[in-house]
């Protein structure tokens, strides 16, 4: 599905030594893999980020050391210098904590267990764990252009995908059937693997926002909600669509229509300066005025990116976590509404906040499929 373009892992680096001196920390221990691999393209199971003034140091066990060190000579892997860890990863970095002399040193509160910290803690006594949250996810929030051009094609291959649905849904079908043939066609389509585990709901089951896949068969008058995604370069592309068997009711319709409408209001909504939480008000105040308040089960959608689910979150104001959005930010927009014993219908596009505005990077079309 073409080239990726490298990734500046220099600057990313730069900026992440930037919030460590705003935080006044003399080392900061990146423990997320996501943030990991951001930063310096590592991508092992096991792994740590140790920043410091003048360097960025990696510790790798002899699983991942060899390999890493070839990929920082070729410059596959950004700049780090790598350490290896020979027996314990709590005893190396308690080690170059001591050599580094960093009585203060920060970690990612989001990322560490109270079990971790603690085994931290008792390896290197006298040093000052400080607690940070969000320093490298704010900046992983806007999107550069590399990852732009990773996340289009994503998109442009789900987009492809659900072009394609009315042939994977059919009266007689169960919903693991349906979701065996989305994976399949993810295949072939040139994605590394699943996003998500893809979600095929039919008639009382779509009530469910999350449902999983069951024995379920398809019948005449069901609606079917498809939520599927795929992972190309370490980026998701995210999409929803709806079919359904034959003719439905009235009422299937109405529901339909109503979540088409708030979705074309969130993407509206969407440009840079507004703050997330207006999105999803748009979304819910059309859903409220057809009397579909109470069927609102979630927000109206999430960052994209290396993670499904990542910042910003286009929700109901949080007085922790207000973001504003920024031109370059991906996100999903996917109002639903669901009627417990009847069913549900949500419609979910992917994207990209533009300086004037936003584009849509998911380009299936949104209909009703009738199969």
């Amino acid at each position: 599905m073409g080239d990726r373009l490298r990734p500046d892992f220099n600057g990313r680096i730069h900026r992440a030594h930037e919030e460590r001196e705003r935080a006044e920390l003399r080392a900061l221990v990146i423990s997320s893999p996501t943030n990991i691999a951001y930063l310096c393209g590592f991508a092992g199971t096991a792994g740590m980020l140790v920043l410091s003034p003048g360097e960025a140091r990696l510790l790798a066990d002899g699983r991942y050391e060899a390999g890493a060190r070839r990929r920082v000579r070729d410059g596959s892997m950004g700049p780090v210098e790598v350490e290896s860890v020979t027996r314990r990863y709590d005893l190396t970095l308690a080690a170059v904590i001591e050599r580094l002399r960093a009585r203060r040193t920060g970690f990612e509160a989001e990322h560490v267990t109270v079990a971790t910290l603690a085994s931290w803690q008792r390896a290197t006594p006298g040093i000052e764990w400080v607690a940070t949250e969000r320093l490298i996810e704010r900046h992983r929030m806007v999107k550069d252009a590399g990852e732009i051009a990773i996340l289009r094609r994503a998109c442009r291959g789900v987009s492809d995908v659900a072009r394609g649905m009315a042939a994977f849904v059919s009266e007689g079908r169960t919903e693991l059937e349906v979701a065996r043939s989305i994976d399949e066609a993810l295949d072939r389509a040139g994605f590394d693997e699943p996003a998500f585990p893809t979600i095929v709901a039919s008639g009382p089951n779509s009530a469910s926002p999350h449902a999983r896949p069951t024995d379920r068969r398809l019948v005449q008058g069901d609606l079917v909600l498809l939520d599927f995604g795929g992972r190309l370069d370490g980026y998701c592309g995210d999409l929803t669509r709806m079919a359904a068997v034959g003719q439905v009711g009235a009422e299937a319709r109405s529901l339909f229509e109503a979540v088409r409408e708030a979705q074309a209001a969130a993407i509206s909504a969407v440009r840079p300066g507004q703050e997330a939480p207006a999105v999803d008000t748009a979304a819910r105040e059309v859903l409220e005025r057809h009397g579909l308040g109470q069927a609102v089960l979630h927000a109206t959608g999430h960052g994209l990116g290396l993670e499904l689910h990542e910042a910003p979150r286009i929700a109901r104001p949080d007085p922790n976590h207000t973001d504003r959005l920024e031109a370059g930010m991906v996100c999903t927009i996917e109002p639903g509404a669901y009627v417990d014993g009847f069913g549900g219908v949500r419609l979910e596009d992917d994207v990209l906040v533009t300086a004037d505005g936003c584009e849509v990077l998911t380009d299936a079309p949104r209909d009703l499929v009738v199969v």
